[in-house]
């Protein structure tokens, strides 16, 4: 799924929190935000794989959580809910598409890595790509109560992610083609092969192969 999906999950994960525990709003809804961003900083290291661990962020989450309800500090709200979206992120992309170019063509069996039985998890495709209209769908369903409940900067970021995401539907499908058009015409020639070789291999497959 986009990351506008997952970053407006967090936030909708923290809200129970922030409403619950209000001294402690900033910090669960912060934590939340970023819990559901972080995964997708391994996109071009791994991606669904350095970064995301459904397995481990879901055990240490349900750990955390009930700590944080016995002793809601900054520091174990911000803990309990980084964990939760960070979980949330990484089980989410298991219902999505996998990690090929074009993933609408549902042709990898990759979704997300389980480091605990170390093997990859297939990808379920109810949302059957990142970008898809279902895609923005959920990010709209899941932004509204957000856009009532939150005020000054965060109600600005959610409604930046529903920007960012009606824009990256409109252009989903249009972007491994500009992809291959800058790999091929720029990048093969322009890069030394040790940086081209850190290139995912769905960008160059001829390279990789």
């Amino acid at each position: 799924m986009m990351l506008p999906t997952h970053v407006l999950v967090g936030l909708a994960l923290a809200l129970p929190v922030a409403v619950a525990v209000p001294e402690h709003a900033d910090i669960a809804l912060t934590a939340g935000l970023l819990g559901g961003l972080i995964p997708d900083l391994d996109m071009y290291i791994g991606h669904r794989k350095t970064l995301h661990y459904p397995v481990y962020y879901s055990a240490l989450a349900a750990v955390a959580a009930p700590v944080a309800a016995l002793a809601p500090t900054t520091a174990t709200i911000a803990a309990a809910m980084g964990l939760l979206g960070a979980a949330a992120h990484s089980v989410m992309d298991v219902f999505g598409g996998g990690l090929e170019l074009r993933p609408w063509e549902a042709t990898s069996s990759r979704a997300v890595y389980n480091h605990y039985h170390d093997r990859w998890l297939a990808p379920r495709r109810w949302i059957r790509y990142d970008g898809a209209p279902e895609d923005l769908v959920l990010s709209v369903v899941v932004a509204v109560p957000l856009l009532f409940a939150l005020e000054g900067t965060l109600r600005m970021i959610v409604g930046t992610a529903v920007l960012i995401g009606v824009v990256y539907t409109a252009v989903r499908r249009l972007l491994p083609a500009i992809a291959e058009v800058l790999i091929a015409g720029y990048l093969l020639q322009a890069i030394p092969d040790h940086m081209l070789a850190r290139l995912p291999a769905r960008y160059v497959p001829e390279y990789v192969e």
